[in-house]
């Protein structure tokens, strides 16, 4: 098969199109990262530099693939509108339409758990549950709306299949268990004095759901489903052997969550000001430490025959293995 892969250099779209390739298929790539674009090239991955806000250029990449996966996101705690609105709205806005244009078989779209979260907690969430009204950040806003574009596409004939993988994690992160070891470090992982559940998913775990997308059948065209790794677990459970992996010291810093929070918003105020940087910490990262997420993975099961391979426990090794390697 022809392949596309959006988002090719980051995280999980690398993962993804080295496993297409592996399997045989002729896999392209779009990304902006040069460096990482060489590498796939030279393992014989086509990658084309493009900005996802270039409607011309993405729409050209669509050109002669059977299949589309949409892994391209700005996905950060922080950042500015116009920017989280140029990547997530207007990219998917400009794959569906390449998709559209060239008759690609199927497309798969990669949007996020996060446009589920509220000041709450909140388990065993289904992919059919009211969302709330008000998005958690801009993150999660613009994900909601991409998925709204896709919904549209879909009802317009687009052959489309969503995904919301929460927390994915394993060798290449470079997001969620790095920020929990640079704060361990810094000034101890906040403690909140309260038990949290939470769901993660080891990347080898979401790349088969995306390929169990493409084999899936037409009924499951036009819906959602959650992945994870169908282990809620305590998130001092996960710290705990995550730096038990590493032999590091687990350091926490109790503090309250109310003197947490308005110490996040006053670092978002000043980080708008022309000489602000990111915040240490956000409103919306504190709330991941603070409420209670885990998703229903019924749906993907029953009707993508997903079945996690990859324990946390296992996932967790691996990765330590591949920090200590790298850094």
């Amino acid at each position: 098969m022809k392949v596309l892969v959006t988002g090719g250099t980051g995280f999980l779209g690398k993962a993804l199109a080295l496993r297409l390739l592996l399997e045989g298929h002729q896999v392209t790539t779009v990304g902006r990262n040069e460096v990482v674009g060489k590498e796939l090239g030279r393992l014989g991955i086509r990658f084309i530099k493009a900005d996802l806000a270039d409607e011309l250029a993405i729409v050209e990449t669509c050109r002669g693939q059977d299949y589309v996966f949409h892994c391209a996101a700005l996905a950060s705690p922080w950042g500015r509108y116009q920017e989280f609105y140029n990547s997530n709205v207007l990219g998917t806005k400009h794959v569906v339409l390449g998709c559209q244009c060239y008759n690609v078989r199927r497309m798969v779209h990669v949007s996020t758990p996060s446009i589920y979260m509220e000041w709450r907690d909140r388990q065993q969430i289904k992919e059919n549950e009211v969302l709330p009204e008000k998005s958690i950040n801009t993150y999660a806003k613009t994900k909601r709306l991409a998925e709204n574009i896709v919904d549209d596409a879909w009802r317009k004939g687009l052959p489309v299949i969503t995904i919301r993988p929460r927390g994915i994690f394993g060798p290449g992160d470079h997001t969620i268990f790095p920020r929990l070891i640079r704060a361990n470090d810094s000034k101890g992982i906040p403690d909140f004095g309260k038990s949290v559940i939470t769901d993660i998913t080891y990347i080898d775990n979401v790349v088969d759901a995306l390929l169990l997308c493409i084999a899936a059948p037409e009924t499951s065209v036009g819906k959602k489903y959650n992945i994870t790794n169908g282990e809620p677990i305590r998130l001092q459970t996960l710290l705990e052997e995550l730096f038990e992996k590493f032999r590091y010291p687990l350091r926490f810093r109790r503090v309250p969550f109310s003197l947490a929070y308005c110490a996040a918003a006053l670092a978002e105020l000043y980080a708008v000001l022309p000489w602000g940087g990111e915040p240490e910490i956000t409103r919306y990262g504190l709330g991941v430490l603070y409420y209670s997420q885990t998703l229903d993975i019924t749906a993907a099961r029953r009707e993508l025959g997903y079945d996690p391979r990859i324990s946390i426990s296992e996932g967790i090794g691996q990765f330590a293995d591949w920090w200590r390697k790298k850094f």
